[in-house]
């Protein structure tokens, strides 16, 4: 089953030979199947979804061997997504149609000659497209839809409806439940469309969704699933050993997909992992107007690098669908490159604004080409500069950053570097520039009212001012060593509190002791490379002989909420993101799981629920996360998660055991499919939904 292209072409002779409009014919053959049978007698509809709803392209009825073949006719003037729905239909001569079915493929803007549409069709593309399935019709922005087309290759082969490449290569198949999860599904949906008697009728009671909304059919309970992951997560994985029994003298139950759950997962999210572009030891993370997510890599991969000694890293990026656009080992480099930190920041000028911790300068790249527009040594403003760390981009096309080494900010005007400025300095203890005064700043972010707002991660305060007038600056107390800061679209600040609000009388004499009392014993006798990694140390070693860490909320009439910490669940919180319906995510760094919580408006969160209650299970979600730094919402509501240390035994070493000594950072980034609502990148300014 080929692809067939049929030119039908008028030609017209005048003064010479002219072509007139061509329409090209596409020919799709496929088939439909379960458990590795076929649906006979399944109609099969082709459609195409671009920001508009969706269209009918054609439509057709299966042969009693799966088998269907369609055609598409360009001449669309805005390239969409395409997909196939297969409802009803039988499995045998026998059976009587199963209304009960209906599958789903997602093909993407170019359709492949052959399809299948499956069980593992449908799970993929429920998932990825979680966010724009409107009663089996596929709608939303176009960024999104082509990033969830995009994905769906990477859990199902498009042609054969086997298992795709991402999902069962070394760094998903056996690292992760994430291939379990999808083949246990898959076990559950071939239950259901093979007939079994109350099968379907079981499915979906147990795919209700927590506001009592029945699913009706195969492709909406699972993408109930994906979008309620949690609720019933037990009562799924119950269902399933009860329909799938092992046979009497089997060790294994009879299904067509394996590896599957020996266990009941906590939830039923589907993550990947990606890996490489020089990603190592990441510190910030953003995603560009394209969906591409860029990261900053602490160090370099290969380098026996220790919190004591470190070879700096270059600056990755990996397409929405995780594949690795920078490169292999250096990332992106040169233009001052050298250890990036928390800070990167995209301008509308197609600019990436880097801060640098060992370099101690900020560097811009082209966001296209990756290609450095800084000189070779950055910017460092006459060697005026610490390490570097949080900036943005505001809405006017300022360029703000922080040095958190010099306790200190810097402010470019439209991002001419010409005009640069350093404030919010201290002398003998007394800030020069009005009230300005910063202490160990980490994140910053600008509100809606165009206030800077920093955290002060060396103290428990979160400074704000005006962008217009820096001196007119205010503290509002959090909990201790606040580091990131995100906004919502109702102007609120969201920061995540590394330590939080410690109770134990030991956890609060350690914080002053490492705090107030070494770091300025140590700048007398230390290299400020010597004081920094110290710094790290002591932070490390606090928030893991006290694990804690919550999370503040400040409105913007200056109210601060919370603290909140889902029970227990966030810990070390690293990475703050805000999603399209204002909710909060969380990357706890320490117990490497990620927390949503509830935000400020009502209408989106579930009945009884309250501002800063968790929506995720107890155990936040998981899979393939270790000690985890930045995360990010992509336009297609996936959630993106960078992993930032590995072996942490070796890397807080001075010298690391030599078989372990290249593995201090970690390498690799998980994605969560369809669990947010989409949000518009990049982030310039408080965040935006669509």
């Amino acid at each position: 089953m080929t692809l067939k292209t049929l030119l039908c072409a008028t030609l017209v002779f005048s003064v010479g030979l002219v072509v007139g409009p061509a329409s090209a014919v596409q020919r799709i053959e496929g088939r439909v199947a379960v458990a590795g049978g076929s649906i006979g007698n399944a109609e099969v509809t082709l459609w195409e979804t671009t920001s508009e709803a969706p269209r009918k392209i054609s439509a057709t009825r299966t042969s009693q061997d799966g088998s269907f073949e369609l055609s598409i006719t360009d001449g669309n003037a805005e390239a969409g997504v395409y997909y196939l729905i297969a409802m009803g239909g039988v499995t045998n001569e026998e059976a009587e149609p199963n209304p009960s079915i209906t599958l789903m493929t997602t093909l993407g803007p170019t359709p492949p000659d052959r399809v299948t549409i499956n069980e593992l069709t449908t799970i993929a593309s429920a998932y990825t497209t979680a966010q724009f399935l409107h009663d089996g019709a596929l709608r939303g922005n176009a960024t999104g839809l082509r990033i969830a087309a995009g994905n769906v290759p990477n859990l199902v082969d498009l042609e054969t409806g086997a298992h795709g490449p991402v999902i069962v290569n070394a760094l998903n198949g056996p690292r992760t439940t994430t291939l379990a999860k999808f083949n246990t599904l898959g076990a559950l949906l071939s239950a259901c469309i093979s007939g079994k008697p109350r099968v379907c009728e079981k499915l979906f009671e147990a795919t209700t969704t927590p506001d009592g909304s029945a699913p009706s059919n195969t492709l909406s309970a699972m993408h109930n699933i994906a979008r309620f992951p949690a609720h019933n997560a037990t009562r799924i994985f119950d269902l399933f050993e009860a329909l799938a029994p092992v046979p009497d003298g089997k060790r294994y139950r009879d299904v067509a997909f394996i590896p599957y759950l020996f266990h009941a997962p906590s939830a039923w999210t589907l993550s990947l992992v990606y890996a490489g572009g020089g990603f190592y030891a990441v510190g910030g993370a953003a995603i560009d107007g394209e969906g591409n997510f860029w990261t900053n890599n602490n160090w370099m991969p290969g380098s026996q690098t220790t919190i004591y000694q470190q070879f700096g890293g270059g600056e990755g990026k990996f397409a929405p669908n995780g594949k690795p656009l920078s490169p292999m080992i250096t990332g992106f480099n040169g233009g001052g490159i050298d250890s990036p930190g928390w800070g990167i920041a995209f301008s509308s000028d197609d600019k990436v604004w880097v801060t640098n911790l060992i370099g101690r300068t900020i560097s811009v790249l082209d966001r296209r080409t990756g290609k450095a527009l800084s000189p070779e040594g950055g910017y460092n403003f006459d060697g005026k500069l610490g390490q570097m760390q949080g900036v943005l981009v505001a809405p006017n096309g300022d360029v703000w950053t922080v040095d958190n080494e010099n306790n200190q900010i810097v402010h470019i005007p439209g991002g001419d570097i010409s005009k640069g400025r350093i404030l919010g300095r201290t002398v003998e203890g007394k800030p020069v520039d009005g009230t300005l005064q910063v202490k160990g700043p980490f994140g910053i972010a600008i509100d809606q009212q165009d206030r800077i707002w920093i955290t002060n991660s060396a103290s428990n305060t979160v400074t704000r001012f005006p962008a217009s007038n820096p001196g007119q600056a205010e503290e509002f107390e959090v909990g201790f060593s606040p580091h990131a800061i995100a906004i919502d679209s109702k102007g609120n600040a969201w920061i995540g509190n590394l330590i939080g609000h410690p109770k134990v009388r030991e956890k609060l004499a350690l914080i002053k002791q490492k705090f107030e009392g070494e770091i300025e014993a140590r700048k007398g006798s230390m290299t400020p490379d010597d004081v920094a990694a110290n710094m790290w140390a002591d932070l490390w070693e606090i928030i893991n002989e006290y694990p804690g860490g919550d999370i503040s909320m400040i409105t913007p009439d200056g109210k601060v909420h919370g603290p909140f910490n889902a029970d227990g669940a966030i810990t070390g919180p690293w990475g703050i993101a805000i999603d399209g319906n204002d909710n909060v995510w969380v990357a706890s760094s320490t117990s490497s799981s990620v927390t949503q919580l509830a935000g400020v408006r009502p209408e989106t969160r579930p009945p009884g629920v309250k501002t800063g209650d968790p929506l995720t299970p107890h155990e936040g979600y998981l899979g393939g996360l270790q000690v985890i730094a930045p995360i990010a919402v992509d336009p297609a509501g996936n959630v993106w998660v960078g992993n930032g240390f590995h072996d942490t035994k070796a890397g807080f070493s001075k010298i690391p055991p030599e078989a372990r000594s290249t593995q201090f950072g970690a390498h690799t980034i998980v994605v969560f499919f369809g669990v947010a609502k989409p949000v518009k990148p990049p982030l310039i300014g408080p965040v935006r939904g669509f």
